[in-house]
């Protein structure tokens, strides 16, 4: 502990230290606490029961949509911390990470067993590099010439700045985690079947009571579910997607189609951003976008994240991205980040015009 906190920050003129000396940075932040998680676990929990019995007793439609939405804020929040159970850096136990897990994704509807090869091994495995990690990946110039009217069109859409939640629900949710082919999962393990089937049932269960109240209510059915199923899927798959969208898209972040490139880049500080909100609102979000540090070292439990994230921004002065949120900012984003030149290292529009500086390969 002494010899760490003696360490001097690397200037920026010199060669970024290895991982492993990243994380020993970070060791004392990597505590885990059983009773934080369930409490955690527990609250969200009660507060999404709260606002989904809203979408169903209040009168005014509004204040119904408005829990609706509030529900799937609520749901992402579980999300987030089932997202901490994968990574098993929840409790010290791994048993109990994996049943925790699996509870807290069953509001999103998200299978554990397919999160996890897609998100820990693919994503976090090969963090930005082309081919291999799928999220949000953006096409090049030619890959996008190359596409029907139809797919160029939906490519505009999602990356409209206005339709984060219709991609993660279409190419992410639908095509990679529930019931996945095997064109998307070519790893076929019957645990796959199994959690989607678990939060199939979830799922079920969720109408069924909501039709169940509608039902003792007097109220209209497809309005009921509409508000308190619809609304709250939706609004969860909207705020994932923005999420996941901000995390690893920006002007001065790169993407890599080389992978001897993408490992000199050192990609898991050079390829993520850390946003910042005024007002604390990060906590809100369990400090998900803290996110250099959970690239660093996924062991980092949420609730240590922003000590974590400060500790590296000491150490590193310079070498991360840090932005502050403003809904300019991210419009502005959309606007320049379409397509990527794998050639030139920049992001250009769908002209093919860069709106990037070209980013250097490390030798």
């Amino acid at each position: 502990m002494h010899m760490t906190q003696a360490l001097q920050p690397i200037p920026f003129d010199q060669p970024l230290p290895h991982r492993k000396t990243l994380r020993e940075w970070l060791i004392p932040l990597s505590t885990r606490t059983t009773a934080w998680a369930l409490v955690l676990l527990a609250f969200d929990f009660s507060l999404l029961f709260a606002a989904l019995s809203g979408t169903v007793l209040l009168e005014a439609w509004w204040a119904r949509l408005l829990c609706g939405m509030a529900g799937g804020f609520i749901i992402g929040r579980l999300f987030v911390v089932g997202h901490d159970a994968c990574h098993q850096s929840l409790t010290p136990h791994r048993g109990l990470n994996k049943w925790l897990g699996r509870i807290a994704f069953l509001p999103s509807l998200t299978p554990y067993s397919l999160w996890d090869v897609g998100h820990n091994v693919v994503h976090h495995g090969y963090t930005n590099l082309k081919g291999v990690d799928f999220v949000w990946a953006p096409l090049s110039p030619a890959e996008f010439a190359a596409l029907t009217p139809m797919r160029r069109l939906l490519d505009r859409i999602y990356r409209s700045g206005w339709a984060p939640g219709l991609y993660f629900m279409i190419e992410i949710w639908w095509k990679r985690e529930y019931f996945p082919n095997a064109r998307h999962m070519p790893t076929r393990r019957p645990i796959f079947v199994k959690d989607s089937l678990l939060v199939s049932l979830y799922g079920a269960l969720w109408i069924a009571v909501l039709v169940w109240a509608a039902l003792a209510t007097a109220q209209p059915v497809a309005l009921t579910l509409f508000m308190g199923f619809v609304v709250p899927f939706f609004f969860w798959n909207s705020m994932i997607g923005f999420v996941v969208y901000m995390h690893h898209t920006h002007v001065k972040v790169s993407w890599h189609d080389d992978k001897t490139a993408w490992t000199r880049a050192q990609p898991f500080v050079s390829t993520t951003v850390h946003l910042t909100f005024p007002l604390r609102f990060g906590a809100v979000l369990h400090h998900i976008m803290e996110h250099t540090a959970h690239h660093v070292d996924m062991s980092i439990p949420l609730y240590r994240l922003k000590k974590a994230q400060a500790r590296l921004e000491e150490m590193l002065p310079g070498r991360i991205v840090v932005q502050p949120f403003s809904w300019r900012w991210y419009f502005q984003t959309a606007r320049d980040c379409k397509l990527y030149d794998f050639t030139r290292k920049c992001w250009t529009d769908y002209r093919g015009r860069a709106t990037s500086e070209p980013r250097a390969v490390p030798a």
